[in-house]
């Protein structure tokens, strides 16, 4: 169930929003999840982390007892869910007592209050999973005490930010056509038997190929490989030429080392729209992806459930495509 915390006992932030009302919160129920804690961080202007992340959260959480707090991009004023709203994301601090942070943000510019809990969390040691557009999760503007986070960081020993240090890569481009050439996930020859794509036989989404620089850094390993099709449905062809020779991968693990010198298990896939979410293969390799990052990959089943908690009917990427006027209380548990 989403706790509900009453008005008169929340405290308020900035335009008189309650906290606490702020998010999405999901106790885990049984299964091997249960007494870990994950922090779900959406906020992009695009591909609808906001709807993906809910039902990520609820899946975890019902399906494989994880408790799950969803952090959105939120409206200071009217509470809503804003992600265009670059500068707030409330909520951060829970990263505290996390136990995995799931992140799909974009270009954030969150001030140094909301921000020293994400840099907190990396140089812990903890694990980090990005989705999407989280290799480009923050784009400072002005001054920022956490600057070497940001996507063009160009500061030594933090080149590329966030997404070149700790997920294995920055925005490059697009190497698909955006729109108009979907991506199925081909699992790497060398990682048939790796745990977290056991089970996952239908990676498909509607997004292009994003462009990686090849090999990628440190002990990266691709998982999964991106074949550009011809169009937007999963039965189209591959596209022949360069843009498949050879394939760019779309999924891979590593490890990232902060301050605590403690090394951190690190997933990243640049699929991750709310409509690649659709396919039972990126749904299971993301719960797969949360198990090993966790360090349970010997209790990831040999299908771990993934069916949707509820109903689930995201709309279509699209820049400013949000449905207006939501707030976390609607994504509640129903």
């Amino acid at each position: 169930m989403m706790i509900a915390i009453p008005f008169a006992a929340a405290v308020l932030f900035g335009g008189g929003v309650p906290a606490q009302e702020d998010r999405a919160v999901y106790e885990g129920k049984d299964g091997p999840g249960r007494g870990k804690q994950v922090v779900l961080v959406s906020g992009d202007e695009e591909y609808r982390s906001e709807e993906l992340m809910p039902q990520l959260g609820k899946i975890l959480a019902v399906h494989h007892g994880f408790r799950c707090t969803v952090l959105f991009a939120i409206n200071k004023t009217t509470g809503e869910i804003d992600p265009v709203v670059t500068d707030n994301i409330p909520g951060l601090e829970t990263l505290e007592k996390a136990d995995l942070m799931v992140i799909a943000a974009r270009f954030r510019n969150l001030p140094d209050e909301q921000m020293k809990h994400v840099d907190a969390y990396l140089n812990s040691g903890r694990p980090v999973i990005g989705l999407r557009t989280a290799t480009h999760a923050f784009n400072f503007k002005g001054a920022s005490s956490y600057a070497k986070w940001g996507f063009n960081s160009k500061a030594q020993g933090f080149e590329g930010g966030f997404g070149r240090q700790v997920l294995g890569e920055t925005w490059i481009n697009h190497h698909g056509s955006h729109g108009k050439e979907s991506s199925r996930g081909v699992i790497a020859e060398d990682a048939k038997g790796h745990p977290i794509v056991k089970g996952c036989e239908d990676i498909w989404g509607p997004t292009d190929v994003y462009t990686v620089r090849l090999p990628l850094p440190g002990d990266s390993k691709p998982l999964v490989m991106g074949q550009v099709l011809e169009g937007m449905n999963p039965t189209d062809k591959p596209v022949t030429g360069k843009k498949n020779e050879p394939m760019m991968p779309v999924a891979w693990i590593k490890s990232y080392t902060g301050s605590s010198g403690k090394k951190a298990r690190v997933f990243t896939t640049t699929m991750g729209d709310s409509q690649d979410f659709k396919s039972e293969g990126v749904r299971r390799m993301l719960v797969n992806a949360c198990y090993w990052a966790t360090g349970m990959e010997d209790k990831i089943p040999d299908r771990a459930k993934v069916d949707f908690v509820g109903t689930y009917t995201p709309l279509p990427f699209k820049f400013g495509g949000h449905r207006k006027g939501v707030k976390p209380s609607e994504h509640a548990l129903k």
